[in-house]
């Protein structure tokens, strides 16, 4: 061969050498170079497109590397046999399927959203900074199993304090997110334990129960919580319960059901309830309503909890807190496990903790969400005529009940289409039984409160819903 002939974009956006190297590929790979044919020198190719020899250089040694050419000292470059390389084509490439992107909404009321403005950044910046120096170089080593033993002091003290939970750092296992610390706790159960569940209830928590392979039970859910008279009927051991504020109905655990599943665990040794306390700290009316295991008399109450919605979904940080038997049966079957939490992370939220910031934040963040809590329900009451509201006692969503003569599903669609998402109720039955009744969960932790007005009007626009009173 005299010479490589290639039209380099020298004014374009990718690399000299880049282009060079995909043209010789190019061209060895549909065979226009045969193999064992000699590549021009660097020095007469350089020449010859008017570029530099280092650009030639860089694109031989690529084309090299991937054994597309083969070198011969003091004579050159020459075309490899590569027959039997795997290559890809780039037709194969772009017919290889996308993840679907995460859809986007103008106005989004995603139960899952918290108000990121309200973010202490400065004080959280202050403890990053303060860590990431020589003198804490220990925590680039593997840390404790269950977590760094400040952390799990400091949610010891939370938890006591604001939750009535009484419970040793020992008795904490810190791991990053519901999703990871829940398969563990189902591993520490025999594969025959029969499992109940609210209906409605997390989606993702079914999820997890059926991907291990679970037995389970959908329990039904009223204005008082879950149905324990029908938790009773069935054969479960271990019943996953949200009391303090039933997701996604809201509905707070009664007294008296309280006291039932209680009395229910307590029949026998083998039966547990695993108590998702995953919002508890935003409460708007009355006092603070004690955890389900701050009751717990006999151990049986498995208490989890998250940082969620607290401080940021991203932290992924999540905890539980196990009975001394379980525990037992945790450190052996957990002999090998090493936390999942990075430990500057853990000790950034110890620090936070300790020094009094997690509280004021939360306190801060409690008067920004009733805010916002209160906001919005002043603006739905203009709507009672088609709207009610349940579950507004406490966490950062509602209950829309609405009167319409479209179902949720084509509801749903028409706030879709005007750039607004909202999650119907149906959703999260995890029989997918067709809704009676179109109703919806209304989050409003991510929606700033001058919007709040404007974004419900937009959402009754769309359903033509009107006022009781119109102003105009």
């Amino acid at each position: 061969m005299d010479m490589l002939l290639f039209q380099l974009e020298k004014d374009g956006g990718k690399p000299l050498y880049d282009q060079l190297y995909s043209g010789i590929k190019e061209a060895i790979i549909t065979k226009k170079i045969a193999v064992g044919e000699k590549l021009p020198s660097k020095r007469k190719l350089a020449d010859f497109l008017n570029i530099s020899q280092t650009t030639i250089e860089i694109a031989y040694a690529q084309l090299l590397a991937e054994g597309y050419i083969m070198s011969k000292s003091r004579v050159g470059y020459f075309v490899e046999e590569i027959d039997d390389l795997p290559y890809i084509h780039q037709d194969t490439v772009a017919s290889l399927s996308e993840h679907p992107k995460k859809k986007t909404y103008k106005i989004d009321f995603n139960p899952g959203s918290i108000d990121i403005d309200a973010f202490p950044f400065q004080i959280w910046r202050k403890y990053a900074k303060e860590l990431f120096v020589d003198a804490s170089k220990e925590l680039l080593l593997t840390g404790e199993p269950q977590g760094e033993l400040s952390l799990r002091t400091e949610i010891a003290n939370y938890l006591y304090q604001s939750r009535g939970v009484v419970c040793s750092p020992e008795q904490i296992v810190v791991g990053s997110g519901t999703e990871q610390l829940l398969p563990m706790i189902l591993r520490l159960f025999s594969d025959d334990t029969y499992f109940a569940l609210e209906n409605p209830g997390y989606p993702a928590v079914h999820r997890m129960f059926s991907q291990h392979k679970r037995k389970v039970y959908p329990i039904a859910v009223d204005d008082e919580g879950i149905l324990i008279h029908e938790l009773e009927k069935t054969n479960a051991n271990v019943v996953y319960i949200t009391p303090s504020h039933q997701f996604p109905t809201g509905a707070v655990l009664s007294a008296t059901r309280r006291a039932q599943a209680l009395n229910w665990a307590a029949q026998s040794s083998s039966r547990y309830i695993i108590e998702d306390d995953y919002d508890s700290e935003f409460r708007y009316t009355g006092k603070p309503i004690p955890a389900l295991h701050a009751l717990d008399r006999n151990d049986r109450v498995i208490y989890m909890s998250t940082f969620t919605k607290s401080l940021m979904p991203s932290l992924r940080v999540a905890y539980f807190v196990l009975p001394p038997k379980l525990l037992a049966t945790y450190n052996d079957v957990f002999n090998y496990y090493s936390s999942t939490v990075p430990r500057f992370d853990q000790h950034i939220v110890a620090n936070f903790m300790r020094d009094g910031h997690f509280s004021k934040h939360l306190n801060r963040m409690r008067k920004v969400y009733r805010k916002k809590h209160d906001k919005l329900t002043s603006i739905l009451e203009n709507y009672s005529n088609q709207i009610k509201i349940t579950g507004e006692q406490a966490g950062m969503h509602i209950l829309l009940d609405v009167q319409h003569t479209l179902s949720d599903k084509q509801l749903q669609q028409l706030a879709t289409n005007a750039g607004i998402g909202i999650y119907p109720l149906s959703d999260y039955h995890l029989n997918h039984s067709t809704a009676s009744q179109a109703q919806f969960l209304l989050g409003f932790g991510g929606i700033p409160v001058h919007e709040i007005e404007q974004s419900i009007e937009k959402l009754m626009d769309c359903w033509n819903i009107e006022e009781k009173h119109p102003s105009h």
